[in-house]
């Protein structure tokens, strides 16, 4: 049986177990490291609970400008905090995985095979999103139980939405860091630069609002500054999927344009890598 693009059915479901079989072998890897599991379960927990005393130093003085966002500071910041756990992962997973495949030496085998170029890249990443939000999970539900985060009352499908959003934006800017590392080797400008402006002006720790005018204004040409309102306001406030197209909109607006021009640019490396016939050096 042949479908429009003349593939079979047979190879429709080898292409599909393909990504499994990407995130089976990290699995394997992973689980090998058995005690830095438990380490990773103990910076949790550490975590959270410097957070907690944080949000007791800071008390009334952020009152006035959390109050958007339901008054809770500590809430606030574990938003803020899990969300960028997805960020950090799609912004770095592709060059990692392009940079330990080039110290390996399995980067030109991986590249040879019938397997596309899009399917290494989404598979590369399976694990690490899988463990990612394995600890967000357990993040939040301690937040939760031990500190009083609310969440009750949340537009999860809102939340859902903007987070894969969110992703797809900032992996296609990870797909553009991996491009640097298979041209460069090393030195990735992209991933550096936008992460640290995410930490400034997107309000992770802080909201937005508390900038100088000349800084929101900035900020709102960062995706992750529409990623971290939506998700709070559908979380923490409970805000309806109309209110929240004016986090989604610009989001989908920077995927649309980011998406391809990483596609392009990662192919593009490529083949400039196989041209220099540099695949295997690091």
């Amino acid at each position: 049986m042949k479908f429009l693009n003349g593939a079979s059915m047979p190879d429709i479901i080898r292409n599909l177990k393909k990504p499994f079989v990407f995130l089976h072998k990290d699995i394997i890897n992973e689980s090998s490291y058995k005690f830095a599991f438990v380490t990773q379960l103990l910076g949790i927990f550490f975590s959270v609970v410097s957070l907690y005393f944080l949000s007791k130093l800071v008390g009334k003085a952020a009152l006035p400008h959390i109050q958007p966002y339901g008054g809770d500071y500590l809430s606030f910041l574990l938003i803020g905090l899990a969300l960028f756990g997805y960020i950090q992962v799609a912004l770095n997973s592709f060059s990692n995985c392009i940079r330990n495949a080039q110290t390996l030496g399995t980067l030109e085998a991986m590249l040879v095979t019938q397997t596309s170029i899009p399917t290494i890249i989404f598979s590369s990443s399976l694990y690490s999103f899988a463990i990612t939000s394995f600890r967000i999970i357990v993040y939040l539900l301690f937040g939760a139980l031990a500190f009083g985060l609310n969440v009750r009352s949340a537009n999860y499908m809102g939340a859902i939405i903007i987070l894969f959003i969110t992703i797809i934006c900032c992996s296609s800017i990870g797909i553009l860091s991996a491009s640097f590392i298979m041209v460069l080797k090393k030195g990735d400008p992209l991933s550096w630069i936008f992460k640290s402006l995410s930490w400034l002006l997107s309000g992770v720790y802080y909201p937005v609002s508390i900038l100088p005018d000349w800084l929101q204004k900035l900020s709102y040409f960062i995706p992750v500054t529409h990623s971290l309102e939506g998700m709070r306001m559908a979380l923490l406030n409970g805000y309806p999927m109309r209110d929240l197209f004016s986090s989604i909109l610009p989001l989908s607006v920077s995927t649309i344009i980011l998406l391809p021009l990483s596609m392009f640019s990662f192919k593009y490396a490529v083949r400039i890598a196989k041209i220099n016939g540099s695949l295997t050096q690091y």
